[in-house]
């Protein structure tokens, strides 16, 4: 996919069904209640007036943000979606980014790692409905 007909905005409640549905389809993902996205930082992209991913996002303390889910659309996955929306959230705010990603997810943990996210430690079954660890990741900006 060319990565300029790629849109990043932020999500309103009318993404909301769209965002539910990639979600859905990807299990390796936080399984939330898409409207609870709305309280946070909850950026989608979209090719067209399509939404094909989100990221979502929050501050925990002054100068230190999270990710807390990110999600492409299995049909759109490997088209630098989930690149552009990591790019878009680290450029919005400076700070000190963390995130926790399921250790099992390589996919997941290169693409962190090559926006300039290093593991800084592991959480032991920190996934429950499929009992797993997760990595933790830090990125400063």
């Amino acid at each position: 996919m060319d990565d300029s007909r790629v849109t990043i905005r932020a999500a309103t409640a009318g993404d909301l069904p769209a965002i539910a549905a990639i979600q859905a389809a990807s299990p390796e993902a936080a399984q939330w209640d898409a409207a609870a996205y709305l309280d946070y930082d909850c950026r989608v992209a979209s090719v067209d007036v399509r939404v094909v991913g989100f990221l979502v996002a929050r501050q925990v303390a002054p100068g230190e943000r999270e990710i807390l889910n990110l999600a492409v659309e299995p049909a759109e996955r490997r088209a630098g979606i989930a690149r552009k929306l990591v790019r878009d959230a680290l450029a919005s705010t400076p700070a000190a980014w963390f995130l926790e990603v399921r250790a099992s997810n390589a996919a997941a943990i290169q693409l962190y790692e090559s926006a300039g996210f290093h593991r800084a430690g592991r959480r032991p079954d920190y996934y429950y409905e499929r009992t797993e660890d997760a990595i933790v990741m830090r990125f400063f900006s």
